[in-house]
């Protein structure tokens, strides 16, 4: 029987895993960490539960939606979303462009002014462009482009916009006016209701395809040699394989491959990837917000967009208690962290004290800083060329690539895991 392997316990690994089990052939996912989940990995500590990242499920794929309830035995939580934003003191329903009311008078009048008055037709080569086009350059500059510095690391007009998909709501004049004339306005964010699990946190949706995995942990990779069709780990040990599927990030993924091309390795040091410090937070309190996501605009407050983990299930937290996850960007090519990680918890904690989040008269059950080495995709405009050239090498020497960090995109968890199993598909067409 054929040798599968697969790089990776993430969602495109167990995606993958999950598609050759079901065809009846056995993968071995090789994962470097002690762990798996990979970025929908879950930890567990005095009580509170927080996940790699905020992670939620809201995926319309019916077939996902069955396999992740099955996983849980049915046990999820079902959650009416609901997000808002932080801006110089004003909290806003999001999004933004649709909840302008109780903003000063003159920035929305500007905003108003420029959204009539934009160039629909404008051409665009860059993502600044598309804002400017369709919000016009009041918002867009104030609310997008500043949260695309805290988010992205980077300025609007070094990216690109194959990203976007349904992100950013497009309202119309009447929408917009609605908005800045009433506080109460239809929801229209791309998520309603999400499902995340009752019991364990985000990686819980994962127990059937761990259970139905072969997974070695603590297999950290240094070289592919394809020659051989060999992969060697840090431990000094080899494996033999017939058949590779990597979601490893591609830069990491090139530097493992024995003598590749110097125009590839120039190529993947091209490509750009957000890292991203969480601090984990509990207090003895759970009323803190009414909102599961906030996003935060200002340049004085550490962190780009706050979570709570106890608005996702009850069980997430001790009885009574709340908690909160701040993420806090930098990029190797864009925005090079500054300090360490541990660092970023007094700041954490004193701006959450600040906008109001948390009073002096809480009691601090928790806190710890992670690190997320590779977090979002960054769609500059090197990526598309890059990642040409990349894929094109990866495809001439056979190396199948799954998920957000293979693929190099945007992807979020239900597309990753089939993305995985797209991959596997790939593979065994050609084989049966």
């Amino acid at each position: 029987m054929p040798q599968f392997a697969i790089i990776g316990a993430g969602m495109a690994g167990l995606g993958a895993a999950h598609r050759f089990y079901q065809e009846g052939f056995e993968a071995t996912i090789y994962e470097k960490n002690s762990h798996p989940g990979g970025h929908a990995a879950t930890f567990v500590k005095d009580g509170f539960t927080f996940d790699d990242g905020p992670h939620i499920s809201f995926t319309k794929n019916k077939r996902l939606q069955s396999l992740f309830a099955q996983s849980v035995g049915y046990a999820y939580e079902r959650v009416k979303a609901s997000t808002n934003n932080y801006w110089r003191g004003y909290w806003i329903k999001h999004p933004a462009q649709c909840n302008l009311y109780g903003l000063p008078t003159d920035l929305v009048v500007e905003i108003l002014t420029d959204f009539i008055q934009r160039d629909g037709n404008a051409k665009i080569s860059n993502y600044q462009d598309w804002l400017h086009a369709s919000f016009g350059k009041t918002f867009a500059d104030t609310f997008p482009m500043q949260y695309t510095r805290k988010f992205h690391t980077t300025e609007a007009a070094k990216m690109d916009i194959n990203w976007l998909g349904p992100r950013l709501y497009q309202p119309d004049l009447q929408e917009i006016l609605r908005g800045a004339l009433s506080p109460s306005t239809p929801d229209v964010h791309y998520v309603d209701h999400f499902r995340y699990p009752s019991q364990g946190g985000f990686i819980a949706f994962l127990k059937l395809f761990l259970e139905d995995a072969r997974i070695e942990l603590d297999r950290e990779i240094t070289q592919i040699d394809l020659r051989q069709k060999s992969m060697t780990f840090a431990n000094g040990k080899q494996t033999h394989f017939d058949h590779l599927i990597s979601s490893a990030p591609l830069p990491e993924l090139i530097s493992l491959i024995k003598d590749p091309p110097a125009a590839v390795q120039q190529a993947a040091a091209r490509l750009a990837c957000s890292s991203c410090v969480l601090v984990n937070v509990g207090i003895d309190r759970s009323d803190i917000s009414n909102a599961q996501w906030t996003y935060f605009y200002d340049d004085d407050y550490i962190f780009t967009r706050l979570s709570f983990p106890h608005m996702l299930s009850p069980h997430n937290v001790p009885q009574g208690a709340g908690s909160i996850q701040a993420e806090i960007y930098y990029s190797k090519k864009y925005k090079p962290m500054d300090r360490r990680p541990d660092n970023c918890i007094p700041i954490t904690i004193q701006d959450l004290k600040r906008c109001g989040l948390v009073k002096e008269s809480d009691r601090l059950l928790y806190s710890e800083s992670r690190l997320v080495p590779y977090a979002n995709v960054i769609f500059d405009l090197e990526r598309a060329a890059s990642l040409k050239i990349v894929h094109g090498y990866l495809d001439e020497i056979g190396i199948h690539y799954a998920g957000r960090y293979g693929q190099w995109g945007y992807h979020w968890t239900d597309e990753s895991f089939l993305s995985g199993e797209a991959a596997a598909k790939d593979i065994l067409s050609r084989l049966l």
